[in-house]
């Protein structure tokens, strides 16, 4: 029986966390009630834990107080949907309870699980029964009581996740819209995947999963060959982590030089270290300045005009590119389809990521474009409900101001910046675009890609849904059939405008038969028919 484990061993424990989700990615994926394939629980976890197990293979620290350090970090980064929110949440507290601990046993380990489901909680502003959030309880709640019993943390882990099985199997019974479809709940099952995986790497009964790339999002590098070097403001890329000492000095001051000394600042103040990351014309005296809060552990510093390219996250386009001037206001927005990307930057969009239906972008994805966005306050659009937590994440991480404007739809993120006024106070801002976001009302299109249950209609894979402000409409093996009765539906709000986005794969002939079905069913509405280009979903409607 393994009593207690140290950092090495708890890495061991992530990288077996990480090759069991993937491995049981599609699996989580089909537990998914609704149908479409919009950023299923599945592929989000698996490529959060990828971002923490690719740090892990990095780090050697023995103490695990470190290593969960280093996790927590790499998962607050690469949390994707609202399901890697939540992991990132519950491995975020275990961190903070272990930090200052070389090995725990299974006291500190129960403990450290309290905390992670206190972190997640707090951060979910009403939880529902029924879900990851349930089960993690029921599992921290059982490893506390069985600390009477035992301390080993094997036993305990084994115990947690006894627990834990029982709390899953309710939670088909727990959740109105599991039950009828007979499921149980997607994020809980790949939750427990991956405790499992971490109790076999202790047992040894679970191999080491083999580093593989397959299935995440492919890294394109930006074409700068008509961006002339001088253009680049700040020369150099300066990179640097403090070692924090015992002293008197805010940090907030040093994220202050530093955002007046460069700009692309990226300031994670931590009890023990400080990671920065900076674009500026004197690393000298960014690092000198530094050298007042602690020691330096890692110094790197790119000549980028040298360089003349940089490596980014997404692919660059023409609107991407950033002003050398500095502004009140600026906005990123998250989008697929070059038709809607064409309409946000239209709109006065700074930035844009990349993702929404089938991909739901990282935080750090939607990170680094807020810090490419020359204003001091950033809106950020997320479009999507499965974005929306991943972008609020991002607001502790720089030293900018962000506001998420909780946009759940293209049509409510256009519509936010379609009111945006400048003149106005950001209170004031904010209450007007969220305002305008609840004044439209969305529909759209797509195919069901797999079998399932939902709302009390059997889907079968193939079928077409149409949805109206997110709620699965009607359902039908004729798409002709469904876009006139989401016509209809939309018809009884009297809209004055619609706007009608059409997918990559119709041509804008085929497109012309669903505007001609709108005109029809409103005859008073000014129709708009554009070219989306946006994957999955046929249609995305706009109608105010």
């Amino acid at each position: 029986m393994i009593a207690s484990i140290n950092g090495l061993q708890f890495g061991n424990m992530i990288l077996a966390g990480a090759g069991a989700i993937e491995a049981s990615r599609q699996e989580i994926n089909e537990l998914n009630v609704f149908p479409v394939p919009d950023g299923d629980t599945g592929t989000n976890m698996s490529l959060t834990m990828a971002a923490a197990a690719a740090d892990v293979r990095r780090c050697d620290a023995p103490e695990i107080g470190n290593v969960a350090h280093v996790v927590a970090q790499a998962l607050l980064r690469g949390a994707r949907g609202n399901s890697g929110v939540i992991l990132s949440l519950l491995f975020r507290g275990f961190s903070r309870h272990i930090k200052e601990y070389c090995t725990i046993s299974g006291a500190e380990f129960a403990h450290a699980l309290q905390e992670g489901v206190d972190a997640a909680y707090s951060a979910v502003m009403k939880p529902a029964e029924g879900t990851v959030l349930t089960v993690s309880r029921v599992m921290a709640d059982r490893a506390i009581a069985f600390l009477e019993e035992q301390t080993a943390i094997e036993a305990v882990l084994a115990e947690a996740l006894i627990a834990g099985q029982e709390a899953l199997a309710k939670t088909t019974s727990q959740n109105p819209v599991l039950q009828k479809a007979g499921v149980v709940d997607a994020g809980a099952k790949g939750y427990l995947i991956i405790m499992d995986a971490m109790l076999g790497s202790l047992q040894g009964r679970t191999a080491l999963p083999v580093p593989t790339s397959e299935g995440a999002p492919e890294r394109e590098k930006a074409d700068f060959t008509e961006y002339a070097a001088e253009d680049i403001r700040f020369a150099y890329c300066t990179e640097f982590i403090i070692k924090r000492r015992r002293t008197k000095k805010d940090p907030i001051k040093l994220r202050a030089f530093l955002g007046a000394l460069g700009d692309s600042l990226v300031f994670v103040d931590d009890e023990s270290l400080i990671k920065v990351h900076v674009h500026t014309n004197h690393p000298g005296r960014a690092l000198e300045e530094a050298l007042a809060y602690g020691d330096l552990t890692s110094v790197k510093v790119d000549n980028m005009r040298e360089q003349h390219t940089e490596k980014v996250i997404h692919s660059g386009t023409a609107g991407d590119k950033a002003s050398v001037s500095e502004r009140p206001y600026g906005f990123v927005s998250v989008c697929a389809g070059e038709g809607i990307a064409h309409v946000f930057r239209d709109l006065g969009v700074d930035n844009l990521v990349e993702g929404g239906q089938t991909m739901n972008p990282s935080t750090q994805d939607i990170l680094f474009q807020i810090n490419q966005t020359p204003a001091e306050l950033v809106f950020v659009l997320p479009n999507n409900k499965n974005i929306i937590m991943a972008a609020q994440q991002c607001i502790p991480l720089t030293n900018k101001k962000v506001v998420v404007l909780p946009s759940t739809s293209v049509p409510q993120g256009i519509a936010a910046l379609l009111a945006f006024d400048s003149s106005l106070e950001p209170d004031q801002m904010r209450e007007a675009m969220l305002q305008a976001m609840s004044g439209i009302v969305s529909g759209s299109v797509t195919s069901a890609a797999r079998q399932s249950v939902f709302d009390g209609m059997e889907i079968a894979e193939g079928d077409y849904l149409a949805l109206l402000d997110g709620q699965l409409l009607c359902t039908g093996k004729d798409e002709q059939s469904v876009l006139t009765r989401l016509a209809e539906a939309i018809s009884k709000s009297s809209p004055s405008y619609i706007t009608l986005f059409y997918g990559d794969h119709l041509t804008e002939q085929t497109a012309r038969t669903c505007a001609a079905l709108f005109e029809q069913a409103c005859p008073a509405a000014e129709v708009t028919l554009l070219s989306g280009g946006q994957p999955v979903y046929s249609y995305l409607i706009s109608a105010e």
